[in-house]
C-alpha cells in the first residue's frame, strides 16, 4: 500500500509536468503568432492599428499565462518532491517496523524453544537412571541409563545426543552410542560444559554454551546446555557428575528463520538471520560463511536504520520467563528499492 501511494505521488508529478511542459509550449507558439500579428499590423500601417492593439493584449495574455504557468511548475515541483520525500520515508518507517517486529519473533521463537531445553536438563538430571549412573556406577545402572537416555532422544528428535561424565569429566554413559561410537570413556574435563556444570549450585541452575561444532558429534552445530547430577537427586545435594545435552541447532534454527512470514517478492531481496551476542551469524534464511559476524550497529533493544540501499532491522532476544537467553539478535536485512 506504502509503495503504492508513492508511485501515485509520482506519477501525478510526471503527468502534471507533462501537462505544463504542453501548456508552455502552445504558450511559445502564441507568442509568435502575436509578434508576426504585430509586424503585418505595423506593414499595414494606419489600416492595421486597430488589429496591432489586438496583437499586443495577445501578447500579454501570453506573458501572463507564462507567468502562472512557471509558477505553478515550482510550486508542484517542491510539492511533489516532498510528497516523495515523505512518501519514501513513510515506506522506510512501515518496513522497518514490521521487520523490527518480525526478527524480535524470531529470536522470542528460539528462546521460547531453548527455555524447554533449560528445563529439559534440570529435570533429567534427577532421573533415578541417571543419578544411579555416577552414584552407584556399575555395569548395569550405567547399561540403564544408556537405555534410559536412548528413551528420551526417541521421544525428543532435537537432540543429537545427551552425554553423562562423573566427577572426573568421564563420560560414562550416552544415549546413541551406536551413531556416536567412542564417546564412552572420553574425558570431557576441560569442556565449557563440564566445568560450569559441576559448578551450579543448586538443581535449579543449568549452563548453556554458545552455539558451536563438535567433533564428536560428526561436526554438527549444537547448542549445549548442562547440570550437576546430585547425590539422590536433590536440589542441593552434593554434584556427582555432570549431564550434558546437545541441541541439534542447524536445522531447527534453519526452520526459524525461513518461516518467517514474508511475501514471494520480500524474500527474494532479504536476509533473516539469527546472530550471537558477538553479532556472529549462527543462522541465516541465505547462505552464509562460517564464523560470518554481520555489522550490526543497534542503538536500542529493537529497532532500524539505513544503510547504504539496505534497511537492517533488528531485535535484542528479550528473554523467556526464566531464561534470559544470551544476548542474541534477530536481524533482517532487506534491499532497497532505487
Amino acid at each position: 500500500m506504502h509503495d503504492d501511494i508513492l508511485k501515485l505521488a509520482l506519477d501525478l508529478s510526471r503527468t502534471t509536468g507533462e501537462k505544463i511542459g504542453s501548456i508552455d509550449k502552445i504558450m511559445v507558439k502564441t507568442q509568435i503568432l502575436s509578434m508576426n500579428a504585430r509586424l503585418e499590423a505595423a506593414r499595414a500601417g494606419t489600416a492595421g492599428k486597430s488589429f496591432a492593439i489586438v496583437a499586443q493584449e495577445m501578447g500579454n495574455v501570453t506573458d501572463e499565462v507564462s507567468a502562472l504557468s512557471a509558477d505553478l511548475h515550482a510550486a508542484i515541483s517542491d510539492n511533489a518532491t516532498r510528497i516523495e520525500a515523505a512518501g519514501r520515508q513513510m515506506m522506510l518507517d512501515f518496513r522497518g517496523k514490521r521487520f523490527a517486529d518480525m526478527s524480535r519473533n524470531a529470536v522470542e521463537i528460539i528462546d521460547r524453544n531453548l527455555y524447554e531445553r533449560s528445563c529439559d536438563v534440570r529435570w533429567w538430571a534427577t532421573d533415578s537412571a541417571v543419578v544411579n549412573a555416577v552414584q552407584t556406577p556399575s555395569p548395569d545402572a550405567l547399561e540403564h541409563a544408556s537405555g534410559r537416555l536412548g528413551t528420551i532422544l526417541r521421544s525428543y528428535t532435537v537432540y543429537l545426543d545427551l552425554w553423562i561424565a562423573d566427577r572426573r569429566g568421564v563420560v560414562v554413559a550416552n544415549g546413541r552410542p551406536d551413531r556416536y561410537r567412542g564417546v564412552v570413556g572420553q574425558n570431557v574435563s576441560n569442556t565449557e560444559w563440564f566445568r560450569k556444570g559441576m559448578a551450579t549450585v543448586s538443581g535449579d541452575d543449568f549452563i548453556v554454551c554458545d552455539i558451536d561444532r563438535s567433533n564428536a558429534l560428526g561436526g554438527a552445530q549444537v547448542a549445549t546446555y548442562a547440570t550437576a547430577i546430585r547425590a539422590d537427586g536433590q536440589e542441593r545435594g552434593a554434584p556427582l557428575g555432570v549431564l550434558g545435552i546437545f541441541f541439534d541447532w542447524e536445522p531447527q534454527a534453519t526452520d526459524i528463520v525461513r518461516g518467517v512470514s514474508l511475501s514471494e517478492a520480500e524474500a527474494r531481496n532479504t536476509r533473516v538471520m539469527l546472530l550471537n551476542a558477538n553479532h556472529r551469524v549462527i543462522a541465516s534464511s541465505t547462505a552464509f560463511s562460517e564464523g560470518e559476524i554481520y555489522p550490526l550497529m543497534p542503538t536500542e533493544p529493537c529497532g532500524y536504520y539505513q544503510r547504504g540501499k539496505k534497511l537492517v532491522s533488528y531485535a535484542l532476544t528479550p528473554g523467556y520467563e526464566t531464561y534470559k537467553g544470551l544476548g542474541w539478535y534477530g536481524c533482517i536485512e532487506s534491499k532497497l528499492s532505487d
